[in-house]
């Protein structure tokens, strides 16, 4: 590798570094946000989200002048490119934490269904969250391993995602006048496993810049 291009490699490694610690703590934020009812913390997720977009287009930026000057090969080639599809997944991540952020604007104007809320949701935030910390860490660890562990927790959150639209929508059934509330809840927990699902394509992404294996489909 050249010295040149050692250093554009380090300088997106740093900003890989600063845009994940970004999109952690805002999903981190906007489920405390949603748990506490706390809509001075939603707003401030919600204000974050901007700062997450401007980041990804100065990593797209830098990638796309890597691949055009460097002409990178091999594992560098592949971690720019990985780092590339990365980057859309954690725009997107901080787009679902902002949108988590706003149903818990309208979700905090009751306190009357908190428990029913926690019944729904709280075992998937948690596993949600724990995906996304688990695909990060793999990535500055370079631990295939763990990647792979993100790729088999992803059906548990789509399970908890259909069981919580079952029960919500009979919910709004047996209770017509609160339909706002509960769609705002189905809103989460689409978002809750739409984080889940870009976690795994991160896991899948880091598994590829490895070894070059391909894992999407199978």
């Amino acid at each position: 590798m050249s010295i040149h291009l050692s250093k554009e490699i380090n300088k997106l490694k740093k900003l890989m570094s600063e845009e994940c610690s970004l999109v952690e703590e805002s999903m981190k934020q906007a489920i405390y946000s949603f748990t506490n009812h706390d809509v001075e913390i939603a707003n401030d997720v919600i204000k974050q989200d901007k700062t997450i977009d401007n980041l990804e287009i100065e990593l797209e930026e830098e990638c796309l002048k890597i691949l055009a000057l460097h002409q990178p090969v091999a594992g560098d080639l592949r971690y720019v490119i990985a780092c590339l599809k990365m980057n859309n997944d954690l725009e997107r991540i901080g787009d679902l934490s902002a949108h988590i952020a706003k149903n818990t604007k309208v979700i905090s104007a009751t306190n009357e269904f908190a428990e029913f809320e926690k019944k729904c949701l709280r075992t998937m935030m948690e596993k949600s969250q724990k995906m996304l910390k688990d695909s990060l860490d793999a990535l500055f660890d370079m631990n295939i391993d763990l990647a792979k562990m993100v790729c088999n927790a992803d059906d548990e959150v789509d399970d908890l995602n259909d069981k919580n639209y079952k029960r919500i929508t009979k919910q709004i059934t047996n209770d017509p006048n609160n339909t706002e509330y509960y769609m705002s809840l189905l809103g989460v927990s689409r978002s809750i496993e739409r984080i889940a699902d870009y976690a795994t394509n991160i896991a899948e992404d880091i598994i590829y810049m490895i070894n070059g294996d391909i894992v999407r489909h199978k």
